[in-house]
This record gives structure tokens, C-alpha cells and sequence, in this order.
């Protein structure tokens, strides 16, 4: 029988700022102070049009109502906001390892870990974040702001989820990306991390509910976690083991070689009818070997923000 050690740790990184920071170290070195100065949508004041300035946010409304030339100014909060929706069900606590390390990471670990590195870049760039969990149930929402104690909460919190040893027994996906999309307001961009295996509902509800965010005008980003060896190709040696749904609580007992090749048909099958569904619906889909590095997650990134802004 095959046999897993659990999580023995108390959080899942010592720093994870730090190792957010060195993932991160290196892949933006060109990058410096944001090229971004964008206005906000927020109205603050007018201000008396100075000669040689831009035109570019005269209004010309009140000019026809004053004959006076007037600049609208506005509160520069953030270039972008971006809002982080992890997936926290028990399927994502897979494979369960002794330690986890950069080089070593479960689908849950993988995610927290990408989500504190787009932090870090985000923070570099000050833009806002946002962060939402699920399951079996809605765990958290915290709506974007930008500030140094915001971006600490959403670590310890982060932190938090990384010292459980397994998360809600179900994938309630559907439910709760719509009440996401119901909290968050202004046009953001949305970064989902989930394993998408879910128990409640059929995958066409599920993509009902993305397009729920993509009704709200936000820009949908959906990374695909696994671990390509073990998920996908189903690469066991072929010993007898037992196979258990950690959400389900069934279990099959078998040799991984008799059903290799019918399991690999039916998982590819399953992924290329999930990308058919997000090129349908407009969601950007991105596929994540989780043993892999962290710069399919930081590339996806920066394309997208320079295309969202």
C-alpha cells in the first residue's frame, strides 16, 4: 500500500516573504519604478489649466460653462487592482509531503507561494490586492488596497492556510466565484488557482459562474495546478495501491498499470474540454506543472497587466 507522510510543520514557509522576494529576485531586475501613471477613476478636485501642460484631462464641460480652462484631478491610488482567488480543498493538499521547499512544493503550497510572489511584484509596481479562499465554504475575502499593513495581513493570512493540514473536504467552485464576483466592485484583474476538480456542481455551472466575473467587465486569469507526473501521466510504480478521494472518501485499490493508459485518454480529454470552455468564454487559461519554476505564473502576470492597463 502506498503511504504519505503528513505536514508536520507549523507554517508552511519560516519567511514567506523572503522566499516570495527570491523567487521573485532576478526575473524583474529590469524592471524598475512603475511606467505606469494612470489616473484613478475616482474624482478628486479641479484645478486651474496651467499653459504647457497636457490637455488630456481638461474639462470641457465646465470650460463650456465658465470659459475657464480647468484640469480634472484625480486620487492616484494604484495602477492596477488585482484580486487573488485561491482554491483551498483538500484535492489542492496533494501530494502530502514531510517539508515543503522551493523545490518541493503540493498544489496548496504552490499556490500560496505564487500568490505572495505576485504580491511581492505588485508591491513593487503599487498596485492593490485582493485575496479570496474557498472550499466547502468561503473562508476569506479581503477587497484590494495597496498599503505595506494590507500586504502583511494578506501573508500572515496566507501563512495561515499553509499551516493546515488539509482544507474543506469539497469544491464548492461554483457557489462561491459567485458570490465573488458580487463583492468585487471596480474592474479588476483575477488570478484563480485551483486544481479544478470539484464535487458540486457540473463544469458547465462552473464556467456559468467565471462568466459571472467576466459580465462584471474584470479580466479572468485561470491557472490550472497539478502535478503533471503523478495527476497527469499517472507515472506509480506497479505495486498494489489504494487510491483515495480525499474529498469523497471512496477509494479504489488497484495496479496503476492497468488503468495507466484509459486514465491519461480521460484526463486529456478533461483538460482540452476545459480549454475549449475558457477560449469560449474569453478566460485566460494557463497550465501549471507544479515541480516546475514559478515563471509561467510571473510572465502570465506581466503580459496580462500590461494588456489590462
Amino acid at each position: 500500500m502506498e503511504i504519505r507522510k503528513e505536514l508536520n510543520n507549523a507554517t508552511l514557509f519560516p519567511n514567506l516573504e523572503i522566499l516570495a522576494n527570491q523567487v521573485v529576485e532576478g526575473f524583474i531586475s529590469g524592471i524598475h519604478k512603475s511606467p505606469f501613471h494612470g489616473f484613478s477613476a475616482e474624482f478628486a478636485e479641479h484645478k486651474i489649466y496651467n499653459n504647457g501642460e497636457s490637455t488630456k484631462h481638461i474639462d470641457w464641460k465646465l470650460y463650456a460653462k465658465t470659459d475657464k480652462l480647468y484640469t480634472k484631478r484625480y486620487e492616484e491610488e494604484t495602477n492596477l487592482r488585482c484580486h487573488m482567488i485561491l482554491d483551498n480543498s483538500a484535492s489542492m493538499f496533494y501530494p502530502q509531503v514531510k517539508t515543503q521547499t522551493l523545490g518541493n512544493l503540493n498544489k496548496i503550497g504552490f499556490g500560496i507561494l505564487a500568490i505572495a510572489a505576485l504580491m511581492n511584484v505588485l508591491k513593487k509596481q503599487r498596485d492593490a490586492v485582493g485575496l479570496s479562499v474557498f472550499s466547502d465554504d468561503y473562508h476569506y475575502y479581503t477587497t484590494e488596497k495597496g498599503s505595506e499593513r494590507h500586504f502583511q495581513m494578506l501573508l500572515a493570512k496566507l501563512n495561515e492556510i499553509g499551516s493546515e493540514k488539509s482544507g474543506g473536504k469539497e469544491t464548492r467552485t461554483y457557489t462561491y466565484i459567485h458570490q465573488i464576483a458580487e463583492k468585487i466592485k471596480r474592474r479588476s484583474l483575477i488570478f484563480l488557482f485551483t486544481d479544478m476538480l470539484q464535487t458540486e456542481k457540473e463544469d458547465e455551472e462552473l464556467f456559468e459562474a467565471l462568466r459571472h466575473l467576466k459580465y462584471n467587465k474584470h479580466e479572468v486569469v485561470l491557472f490550472h495546478l497539478m502535478d503533471k507526473e503523478l495527476e497527469y501521466h499517472f507515472d506509480f510504480d506497479n505495486t498494489p495501491k489504494r487510491f483515495l478521494d480525499v474529498e469523497t472518501g471512496e477509494h479504489l485499490d488497484l495496479y496503476a498499470d492497468t488503468i495507466k493508459e484509459a486514465y491519461e485518454k480521460g484526463v486529456q480529454e478533461y483538460f482540452t474540454s476545459i480549454k475549449l470552455k475558457c477560449a469560449q468564454y474569453r478566460i485566460k487559461y494557463v497550465e501549471v506543472d507544479i515541480i516546475r519554476d514559478f515563471s509561467t505564473i510571473l510572465n502570465t502576470f506581466l503580459v496580462e497587466r500590461s494588456k489590462f492597463l
